[in-house]
């Protein structure tokens, strides 16, 4: 059954829709969880949460754009709410400089993709959120801090903060990055 026909099916309450749905997404959607998840059980959670409330929302999908992104959406809302009902998010006191960019071209090409969200992993769950929000999912400090509800400010601060931990642990992790660079590589 193609996707728009299993959508309108799981809109009228089809439950074999739902099953061919959550085969259809469930590794990607876990793939989102786990981003933002400390552990693959806090993973599941999410995972079991957001089909939960894709399944009690699946009406308001009206068809324009992919319901894939629309799911995606849905999910990461959830997450965002369930970090906001824990407070773990706060000002870090870190400054944020947006003259103290940095230019991570020239690592992405040594490292691998598993290898860096690996590191993102280990970030702090305020961290990790901001950092995905922002550089992953292409949210602006504006939409995350309000929906997060918190300040530009901490979510810039946040953004800043995770990027200067990311760089450290590449530069214990793939010392190899930086001596290429300093040698002209």
């Amino acid at each position: 059954m193609e996707l728009e026909s299993l959508v309108r099916a799981s809109q009228k309450g089809d439950k074999k829709a739902h099953g061919e749905l959550y085969t259809l997404l469930h590794r990607k959607m876990f793939g989102v969880c786990l981003r933002y998840a400390s552990s693959e059980a806090e993973a599941q959670d999410h995972l079991h949460d957001g089909f939960i409330h894709l399944f009690k929302n699946i009406k308001k999908y009206g068809f324009q754009g992919s319901f894939e992104g629309w799911a995606r959406r849905l999910f990461v809302n959830l997450i965002l709410q369930k970090f906001r009902s824990k407070k773990l998010l706060y000002a870090t006191g870190f400054e944020f400089n947006e003259t103290n960019e940095v230019s991570y071209e020239h690592i992405l090409e040594d490292i691998n993709a598993a290898e860096l969200l690996q590191l993102i992993t280990e970030l702090s769950p305020q961290y990790k959120l901001i950092f995905n929000l922002y550089a992953i999912e292409g949210y602006s400090h504006k939409e995350i801090a309000e929906k997060l509800e918190i300040s530009e400010g901490t979510s810039k601060s946040n953004l800043s903060r995770a990027r200067s931990i990311l760089q450290a642990k590449v530069l214990e992790r793939f010392p190899q990055c930086y001596q290429m660079k300093s040698n002209g590589g």
